[in-house]
């Protein structure tokens, strides 16, 4: 049952007397309880009466316009019906819609599953992919020939990695806090293990298109559009093109990157890159144009025009007519 509970005067008292914590931070079912409530007790406190604690996962997906904090359902889960109630209060003043559920770890739980079945699609999508490519077959085409199923299908779409700082990480919370009482969170490793070798994949397929042009990875020069994990977001936090550009760097190839959020980044080993723009000399110049992040802002047709050689991770060019001859895709 979901619904926003209104501030009573009783509940308006507490939240002026008395102190809320809610926890909204992803981690392992338990923690609430575990961690944040002993040190309650511990300093003679008492939950439910001087302190309500509970836990509120974050919904928030950046740079999404149609779904807002406020528009967001918000899961709630109190350590006692006192907790759920006046935190509940203070968030029914803030969201449209409250969503009580029983306790503080299945509010935990709740979001590990909403991430986890994202890394578990995703990885199946990006197997997919891998499949298709060894049966020369369009991976694009197959994702929206099935998507036209009305019912039983939820289309997802392969990519270079996946970043951010949800979906590649939390999941192995759920992973670790499953370890401790004897039991394998298999899917969550496999789609772990196929998410992170995706950077792999692409800099393999990137020598391969390379090669079809008698140029080596060594020396050649690659430039890089987009370094956000995420369209139109500025957010470069586990993103795959960073592994990208190492890998390729490694490599030994010459990368230069262009991102219209991101005038400079810096790489784990410490080297710090400068935007390059996006001229078409800086395009024509490059041996390879490496679509990573399809933002919104790009000119796709002219990009196409003015490259030599495209791959696209993205399907950023679906709607590209002319030249399409210099694109693959992964």
């Amino acid at each position: 049952m979901s619904h926003v509970i209104a501030v009573t005067d009783e509940i308006g008292r507490r939240l002026h007397h008395e102190m809320l914590i809610v926890l909204e931070s992803t981690t392992y079912p338990g923690t609430t309880e575990e961690i944040i409530v002993p040190r309650i007790l511990h300093n003679g406190l008492d939950v439910g009466r001087d302190v309500f604690v509970a836990f509120s996962p974050e919904r928030i997906d950046p740079g999404r316009t149609d779904y807002t904090l406020a528009n967001t359902p918000k899961v709630i889960g109190g350590v006692t019906p006192a907790c759920g109630q006046v935190a509940a209060a203070l968030y029914g003043c803030i969201v449209e819609q409250v969503v009580p559920v029983s306790s503080p770890a299945a509010a935990e739980m709740v979001k590990l599953l909403e991430n986890t079945f994202r890394a578990v699609n995703i990885a199946l999508v990006n197997e997919i992919s891998l499949m298709c490519d060894k049966l020369d077959l369009d991976v694009w085409e197959v994702i929206e020939g099935a998507a036209t199923k009305p019912f039983g299908f939820m289309p997802f779409f392969p990519g270079p990695g996946i970043g951010g700082h949800c979906i590649p990480l939390d999941p192995h919370y759920l992973s670790w806090k499953l370890k401790t009482l004897n039991y394998s969170a298999r899917f969550i490793d496999l789609a772990s293990d196929i998410n992170g070798n995706m950077p792999l994949v692409v800099v393999r397929k990137a020598a391969e298109l390379l090669n079809t042009r008698r140029k080596s990875v060594k020396g050649a020069n690659i430039l890089v559009l987009g370094v956000a994990y995420k369209r139109d977001t500025g957010d470069v936090r586990e993103s795959p093109a960073l592994d990208i550009m190492r890998l390729l760097e490694e490599q030994g190839a010459k990368v230069r990157y262009h991102d219209p959020y991101n005038p400079k980044i810096r790489l784990d080993g410490g080297k710090e890159y400068k935007v390059t723009p996006l001229t078409p000399v800086n395009l024509r110049r490059a041996d390879l144009v490496l679509i990573v992040t399809d933002h919104s802002e790009y000119d796709y047709d002219k990009i196409v025009r003015q490259a030599n050689l495209i791959f696209d991770t993205r399907n950023a060019t679906r709607g590209v007519r002319a030249a399409r001859i210099k694109i693959h895709k992964l």
